[in-house]
């Protein structure tokens, strides 16, 4: 893991050391840059060391010097690639550095390189026979790359506060329009971000940037999409024997590490098959495992990780945590993620990071499997939102979302109310609508009220109708899936996961987004992934024979922190503003949370973030 930053056009090196100073945190064992005065052309790199330590500095050359490469993540096929290479005439200067591979990659391959990466990964590659420089990002997001271009070139960085360190960002004005739709996602769908000069590479694309004219054309090489006319030949119980075939291929490309690695354990489903996996290809005793325990009650899970632990034989480790006392980190937040998030579990995910530092560089999670496989309760009520849908008189809709609004706010993980608010919320509109609305953090009318503008709600959620009305698949459940992995996944799970980690100086590699593992996820029927009501039934029967009989049977809980109540107790004067919020309306989603009129936390979350 590392960060990138640089730029083609207009600045100078001192930008180029002030952008790569923001990045320290991401890669704190050393730096490296590239400059061509004459071309315009700057490159910075800042390194965390974990493959080919002595010979992986970058930026990273060919033999002749003409195509070079920074490089932020890790490509798992690489000793397939190299052998491929090698066979038709490449020779490398590294012992296993898979960064060289992509630089030979691109001599041979060029863009078709991008489709046979087995990894995560964000670089910018020149090719000085061509006067190009590549900006690419992986399948899903799980390394982030920004960018910004105009007339002065085009700048690019692995974080927006390297972005704004260069003089064309520096004053970079907010966008009132993304921010509307962060309001409602909870996250910055991409492109967007919060600033209007800056922008986020999509996940599965590449920016081609002509280094002597300053031209740029972006290029989607890949996509998730639901294929549900091609399932895998064989049946559902021959189909989870392969999952788990392919789950321990794709554990066992990630535990290559130069550096010690371990495990996340929550005590769920998706990190507990990631652990048995793992103890069947390393010794357990070797393998270390990290949980967070919480003292109330309703967010601890740190029981069942010790269980899955002991039943593997695991080195394990549980930190408990007061809840009370990480409250601190809530004021510090904004500088620690860098970018707005909606997403409240950053915490607690920062804190798991910080404590595995302490022990490993390299951290395997359980990242995806709710995603691929219909991991999250909306999953279990698509059926009855359906019939609701069809059966119940629209004008009846808002009467019943206002008497459900009006139970007593409760502070406990995922409680009653709080899924009635949310799952009411939406069924009053289309269903290419139902999943952005249930899960976003502000209601429509609050989102009008803190940005003091109408909003019309089909332009509102725009990226996932348009997703919606143009998927392949025609399914509740398949479009669903499509939303959660092409949305929620890249510009939420994935943010949290590489900020919370590279704060700490922590590569976390995600098993489920094998290319394998999501290529066969998604050619799977949706009834093996819902089934009679019971979330990811297929990869529940993958690992029947791995996972104690409890574990399997026992809710998703989700890792929470209990947020309701933090803000409740917190004073409004602690947070300030953000200037382009509407005080009149922050005041009263404020004065209605603290009275337990509603539970307006969501809301309230995104305005801190926003600071």
């Amino acid at each position: 893991m590392c960060g990138i930053a640089g730029f083609v056009g207009r600045g100078s090196e001192t930008d180029l050391v002030a952008m790569m100073n923001c990045l320290v945190h991401r890669g704190p064992d050393g730096e490296g840059r590239f400059v061509d005065h004459d071309n315009a052309v700057y490159l910075g790199h800042r390194r965390l060391a974990v493959i080919d330590i002595a010979l992986g500095q970058q930026p990273m050359w060919n033999e002749d010097g003409q195509v070079g490469i920074v490089f932020n993540g890790m490509i798992y096929n690489h000793g397939a690639l190299r052998t491929e290479l090698v066979a038709r005439g490449h020779v490398f200067r590294s012992h296993h550095s898979d960064t060289e591979v992509l630089v030979h990659g691109w001599e041979e391959w060029g863009f078709d390189l991008l489709e046979r990466l087995n990894g995560m990964f964000a670089f910018a590659l020149l090719d000085r026979r061509t006067s190009r420089l590549i900006l690419a990002r992986d399948r899903f997001g799980e390394k982030p790359l920004f960018y910004g271009s105009g007339a002065g070139g085009t700048v690019f960085a692995s974080e927006l506060s390297a972005m704004r360190a260069h003089p064309d960002h520096a004053d970079a004005s907010m966008d009132v329009a993304a921010i509307r739709k962060y309001l409602a996602y909870g996250f910055f769908p991409a492109p967007l971000t919060p600033y209007k000069t800056i922008s986020k590479l999509p996940q599965g694309h590449a920016l081609e940037i002509d280094v002597q004219t300053h031209e740029t054309r972006l290029h989607r090489y890949w996509r998730f999409a639901i294929e549900p006319d091609a399932p895998p030949p064989g049946s559902p119980e021959s189909w989870a024997e392969e999952l788990d075939g392919l789950l321990t291929n794709a554990v066992s490309l990630r535990l290559d590490s130069d550096r010690p690695l371990g495990i996340f354990l929550s005590g769920g489903i998706d990190s507990s098959a990631i652990l048995s996996h793992a103890a069947q290809l390393r010794p357990p005793e070797s393998i270390q495992s990290f949980a967070i325990g919480f003292n109330e009650q309703s967010f601890d899970e740190s029981v069942y990780a010790r269980q899955m632990a002991a039943h593997v034989g695991s080195c394990h480790q549980t930190e408990m945590c007061d809840l009370d006392a990480a409250r601190d980190l809530l004021t510090r937040l904004p500088s620690i993620i860098d970018e707005p998030l909606g997403d409240s579990s950053i915490l607690p995910t920062y804190l798991l990071c910080k404590f595995a530092r302490r022990h490993v560089t390299v951290a395997l999670s359980g990242d995806g499997g709710d995603e691929l496989f219909a991991g999250y309760d909306p999953f279990k009520v698509l059926g009855k939102a359906a019939w609701y849908h069809r059966m119940v008189p629209k004008p009846v809709h808002g009467a019943v979302a206002a008497l459900a609004a009006r139970m007593p706010p409760s502070e406990a993980n995922m409680s009653l109310d709080f899924k009635l608010n949310r799952g009411l919320r939406g069924l009053g509109l289309r269903p290419a609508l139902w999943n952005p609305v249930w899960l976003g953090p502000a209601s429509v009318s609050d989102i009008e009220g803190l940005l003091s503008e109408p909003v019309d709600i089909e332009d509102l959620y725009s990226e996932a109708v348009a997703a919606w009305d143009g998927s392949a698949s025609k399914g509740l459940i398949d479009r669903t899936l499509e939303f959660y992995t092409n949305f929620y996944l890249p510009d939420d799970i994935m943010v949290k996961t590489d900020r919370a980690a590279m704060r700490n100086g922590l590569e976390v590699r995600a098993p489920f987004l094998d290319n394998h593992v999501v290529d066969f996820a998604r050619r799977l029927p949706s009834h093996v992934k819902l089934r009679q009501g019971q979330t990811k039934w297929i990869l529940r029967q993958s690992a029947a024979r791995r996972l104690p009989a409890n574990l399997l049977a026992r809710r998703k809980k989700g890792f929470g922190i209990p947020l309701a109540r933090w803000l409740r107790e917190m004073p409004e004067a602690a947070m300030a503003k953000p200037t382009m919020l509407e005080s009149g309306t922050l005041h009263r989603l404020w004065r209605e949370h603290r009275d337990k009129q509603r539970d307006n936390r969501g809301a309230l979350w995104c305005a801190l973030t926003l600071v």
